[in-house]
């Protein structure tokens, strides 16, 4: 079991030391989230809250992740961070492409492409990308990003994007992992047909098991499921040894771990003296038990 570390919208000051941390306590990665701005008005609701409500996102911090990876890969030797998840479809896959290559050569292939699709109209007027037709979007995009991160010239002719054979360099000295994040049908199938992984956004431990059934079930009719695949999962079991345990036997592959609400409105207060307490205590707790 890998466990990840799951800080966002705090000090921008707070990321390098928190990694440093995270690095000697012996965990295995940091989640970044991904949010480029909040709009004035909106009736828009969050899928991942009771309520719906979105106001915890008013003027909290987002460092952009594409630029605060390499800054916090350029303090540590080991630790892999992941995007958690980027909004893809309100990017262009070619601008994306160089971003996550480039991510990933800078950190020494220790970066995760999480990737999802963004609940927001807002998103995607501000970025002037079409809400409509998201998802066969990013089906297409996922494609063209994995293509270019081969380092091989490479083409692409779909209903959305037409490519002509262009190479990037340099590229990852490894396959980029794609990880798929998002509970909704469409996101499962995804995960399934086209991902190296899924990233779970929290809720009824019951509905975990519903969703790891249906990647299972749908990777297997893929033709897939002799390939590699990472699960990255959120749990009140992780923060035992018995709970890890029944993690693993599901066929989790990372826990997503923090030691916060970060969907309390107002900004985060918690000095990083304790943020750090927290990651040593897990560290020694958990994560040595565990190994």
């Amino acid at each position: 079991m890998r466990f990840s570390f799951a800080e966002s919208m705090t000090d921008p000051a707070y990321y390098l030391p928190l990694a440093q941390a995270c690095e000697a306590a012996g965990w295995d990665s940091m989640i970044v989230p991904d949010s480029i701005a909040y709009p004035e008005e909106s009736d828009s609701t969050y899928p991942y809250t009771p309520d719906g409500t979105r106001e915890f996102l008013d003027g909290a911090p987002f460092l952009e992740p594409f630029t605060l990876i390499p800054a916090m890969a350029a303090v540590t030797e080991q630790l892999r961070f992941t995007t958690f998840v980027v909004k893809l479809p309100i990017r262009h896959p070619v601008l994306v492409a160089k971003q996550a290559t480039s991510v990933a050569v800078l950190s020494n292939n220790r970066f995760g492409f999480g990737i999802g699709t963004s609940p927001w109209p807002e998103d995607y007027a501000i970025c002037d990308e079409r809400w409509e037709r998201r998802g066969a979007r990013t089906d297409e995009m996922i494609r063209i990003i994995r293509g270019l991160a081969t380092g091989d010239y490479f083409a692409f002719d779909g209903e959305f994007y037409d490519l002509q054979s262009i190479k990037m360099t340099p590229a990852p000295t490894k396959p980029l992992p794609i990880l798929i994040g998002g509970h909704s049908d469409r996101a499962l199938r995804r995960a399934a047909e086209l991902g190296d992984g899924w990233m779970h956004a929290g809720g009824d431990p019951a509905d975990l098991t519903r969703y790891l059934d249906t990647i299972n079930e749908l990777r297997k009719r893929y033709e897939r499921d002799h390939l590699p695949f990472e699960v990255h999962v959120i749990s009140l079991d992780a923060y035992s040894e018995e709970g890890v345990e029944r993690l693993h036997e599901q066929g989790v592959t990372d826990a997503i771990v923090g030691f916060r609400n970060s969907y309390e409105p107002g900004p985060d207060t918690e000095p990083l003296e304790k943020k750090i307490e927290a990651i040593n205590w897990f560290g020694q707790e958990i994560i040595a038990k565990t190994r």
